[in-house]
């Protein structure tokens, strides 16, 4: 039999767990959240008549706690549950913060709670599920031992794939997320904006770059890091550089700067992948350089 479960948070990731821990086979005996009527509206969903109007009462008799509240939320919410001893003894005590460690959840301790973070790398954009958000994805954990293991337990049951990192290195885990998930959408931004500076916009922006997009992305996947990068930094090709810095400085000034920075960072991966000459690589950084005379 699964173990009970109770969600304090029910917004789009606790919302999204209420429904698909119960079609696992979980059972939810506490919901709670800021406003009554959310955990109302996840009862109602998964069929359960367990919303309470405080979080220590949902926790109460839950064997795994999930607190999905905002990130500034999940100490104090914590230690609230704790200081009226609404964890029961051992149980497992999750938040699913990327940005915060494991450590935040210590007040749990003080009930013979066991205390975890459990990180699902998706996108919640909506409390409406379609499908399994979770199915191949990766849920990164981090805690004490014996609530990673329920947590890598927890994931399986999703159809996610679980990693461990360790308690010191969670920020920079969520800073490397946020680089690829949200820092993606703002370099493919220049790129549309560039694009539009060029006459080709909306739609047609898209479809242009989408086949680019892709195959980069599989050339990552196949030969990795510096293999896949291509175009003219990666061939020591000044003189295109020089062309797209003139052409942005006329058409496009305020664009000009994230190129330029970009492209110093590139000249770093041009030069592992051994197809530019050290010459060549700093005539492009000093090109590139946003604050040299000629940048």
């Amino acid at each position: 039999m699964k173990p009970s479960f109770a969600i304090v948070g029910c917004g789009k990731v606790g919302t999204a767990l209420g429904v698909f821990l119960t079609r696992c086979g979980y059972r939810a005996v506490g919901l709670a959240s800021r406003s009554l009527s959310s955990a109302q509206r996840l009862a109602e969903i998964i069929g359960a008549a367990c919303a309470f109007d405080t979080p220590g009462k949902a926790a109460k008799q839950a064997e795994i706690v999930f607190i999905t509240t905002p990130d500034d939320a999940i100490q104090e919410t914590c230690e609230r549950i704790s200081h009226k001893q609404g964890f029961k003894n051992k149980a497992r005590v999750f938040h699913c913060s990327g940005a915060l460690p494991s450590t935040i959840l210590a007040s749990a301790k003080t009930c013979g709670a066991l205390t975890a973070s459990m990180h699902p790398l998706q996108s919640f954009a909506s409390a409406q599920f379609p499908s399994n958000p979770f199915k191949n994805i990766i849920v990164a954990v981090e805690g004490e031992k014996p609530a990673v293991q329920a947590a890598e337990e927890i994931a399986s049951d999703l159809e996610a794939r679980s990693i461990r990192i360790p308690t010191a290195g969670k920020t920079l885990y969520h800073a490397a997320a946020v680089v690829a998930s949200n820092y993606l959408v703002t370099l493919i931004d220049l790129s549309f904006k560039l694009m539009g500076r060029a006459e080709i916009s909306g739609r047609d922006a898209f479809e242009v770059l989408k086949p680019l997009i892709d195959g980069t992305l599989a050339n990552i996947d196949t030969v990795g890091i510096p293999e896949a990068l291509t175009g003219p930094i990666a061939r020591g090709d000044i003189k295109t550089v020089k062309d797209h810095l003139d052409a942005m400085q006329s058409l496009a000034p305020q664009l000009l700067r994230l190129y330029q920075i970009l492209g110093v960072y590139t000249v770093d991966i041009a030069t592992d992948k051994g197809t530019l000459s050290g010459s060549a690589a700093q005539e492009l950084k000093t090109l590139l350089n946003p604050d040299s005379p000629s940048g």
